[in-house]
């Protein structure tokens, strides 16, 4: 790497950091270093999106919201500008550079570089950055489960549940109930051996036991028994401060890859007789990470049925295989439900409804309507198909009760909306920082029309109008009735630069 582009790392990362909060008594380590070829994406694996969000984000909100006070410190590697950029700076969150990349074990210790030794006796979870529907309910439990075992190292563990032949992960090997001899394990039961990976056991004898050594007992695998063992590593850990800080420098890189691994503090906590235990958590599709876009596809699949099942019974969707609603919009309507009135919401098929939008009782969003940005609805809001609808980043829309608009409108911008206003199709409104678009009540704009940061008076009728930075005003005629505003196109600039071929 270019020495400069290096140090711009080095710098970006530092300026991005913030102190760590030492008065809490943990800190969880990202590890979204690494590049994932198999992905086959410019794009930085660990920016790769599950339900809109990036995994990166989504590992580092599941240890921000489930572990309370903690501290986050995110190792960073290739495409290392672009994952700081996505998560910014945030308070107690450091930013650790592995430069290049030799392993997970290497990684972590590049991490601990972060921490004050002098500062901190607590706990350590160790997450990798791709695991995108791990949550928050995950990370409590977790951490409920290390404290709760007084274990000095625990392992996060999945239970694969399809054909053993087809589980390619490391098993988690632990200590039997009885030894070789038939003597009981006392105490160490359930303690974590090792993880031997799956090619590992594919290479040894078939005909002949694997034996382990723990604690002075001898303990005896098949080969069958070791590959029906569905029980893997997650890559999530947990660790006391204190001895992994006394370890960690002593993993070894002598493996084929030549590569420091965490999975090796195993042994070492066990050589000097530190216990490591394994959990699993409640729901299994917590666990899965990605290393290909059909995995990817599967975790999304996963994302948007969880977010089903948290709505079915209180909105109707068409279509459960193709919509999409923001969570923070999700947990909108969950806490709208709590009110015990009906939301007569329904989400057509295809609908996207993005951070941001605001929803209100029996709105209906037609196929394919779209929108995202600070939209807040009112009552009675019918969007019908193909409207598109969003607001920059400091822009607010805000469209009033018993507002219909029509199929293919287009809506953007800084933008007010009155009550029982009709918005007919081929229309496009637009409201801009410096010249907002307001929209008085019982409006009608029909016909091919667009206005622009103009002022539209209440209960005017426009039809196929171009109007731009006006004010429209109602003018009553003799007979009561209000006068429609038709065909106002406004003189063409740059005429002078059009000619006849």
């Amino acid at each position: 790497m270019d020495i400069q582009v290096k140090n711009g790392v080095y710098e970006f990362a530092e300026n991005l950091s913030s102190p760590l909060n030492y008065k809490g008594s943990e800190i969880a380590i990202i590890l979204a270093a690494g590049h994932g070829k198999r992905i086959k994406s410019h794009l930085s694996k660990m920016l790769h999106t599950i339900w809109d969000v990036p995994t990166v984000e989504r590992v580092y909100n599941a240890c921000h919201d489930g572990i309370k006070d903690v501290s986050l410190i995110v190792v960073v590697g290739i495409k290392a500008i672009d994952v700081m950029g996505v998560l910014g700076k945030r308070d107690f969150t450091a930013y650790a550079y592995q430069e290049f990349q030799n392993g997970t074990g290497h990684a972590l210790q590049i991490a601990l570089k972060k921490i004050n030794e002098k500062n901190f006796d607590g706990n350590i979870y160790v997450l990798p950055g791709d695991m995108g529907l791990i949550n928050q309910e995950t990370m409590s439990r977790f951490r409920k489960d290390f404290i709760s075992s007084r274990s000095d190292m625990m392992v996060l563990t999945g239970i694969y549940e399809g054909i053993p032949s087809e589980n390619h992960y490391g098993r988690i090997i632990r200590v039997k109930e009885n030894n070789e001899q038939g003597k009981s394990s006392g105490k160490d039961k359930g303690r974590v051996i090792e993880i031997l990976e799956y090619k590992d056991i594919l290479a040894l004898p078939a005909d002949q036991l694997y034996k382990v050594n723990f604690n002075g007992n001898v303990y005896s695998f098949s080969q069958k028994e070791l590959i029906d063992n569905n029980e893997f590593n997650s890559g999530v850990y947990a660790f006391n401060y204190k001895i992994l800080i006394s370890l960690v420098n002593q993993i070894s890189s002598n493996n084929a890859q030549g590569e420091i691994y965490i999975t090796d503090l195993i042994s070492l906590f066990n050589q000097n007789n530190y216990s490591v235990m394994a959990v699993s958590p409640a729901e299994q599709h917590v666990v899965m990470g990605f290393n290909n876009k059909s995995v990817l596809k599967e975790m999304e699949t996963v994302a948007r049925l969880n977010n089903y099942n948290r709505l079915k019974d209180i909105i109707e969707i068409d279509d459960p295989d193709d919509f999409f609603i923001h969570e923070s919009v999700i947990d909108q309507i969950i806490e709208f439900d709590k009110l015990n009135v009906p939301l007569d919401i329904t989400i057509g098929k295809g609908v996207y409804i993005g951070k941001g939008v605001q929803l209100n009782y029996n709105n209906e969003f037609k196929q394919n309507s779209f929108l995202d940005g600070d939209i807040r609805l009112g009552k009675n809001v019918v969007i019908w198909k193909d409207v598109q609808i969003s607001t920059f980043p400091g822009q607010t829309m805000k469209i009033g009760d018993d507002v219909q608009i029509l199929w293919g409108n287009t809506i953007k911008g800084n933008i007010e909306i009155g009550k029982g206003t009709r918005i007919e199709s081929s229309v496009r409104l637009t409201g801009s920082n410096d010249f907002p678009l307001h929209i008085g009540s019982g409006v009608l704009i029909k016909g091919t029309t667009y206005i622009y940061g103009s002022l539209i008076e209440d209960n005017i009728y426009i039809e196929n109008c171009v109007i731009i930075k006006k004010k429209v005003e109602k003018h009553v005629g003799k007979n009561g009735d209000v006068k429609p505003v038709r065909f106002y196109i406004p003189p063409p600039e740059g005429i002078d630069a059009i000619t006849d071929l």
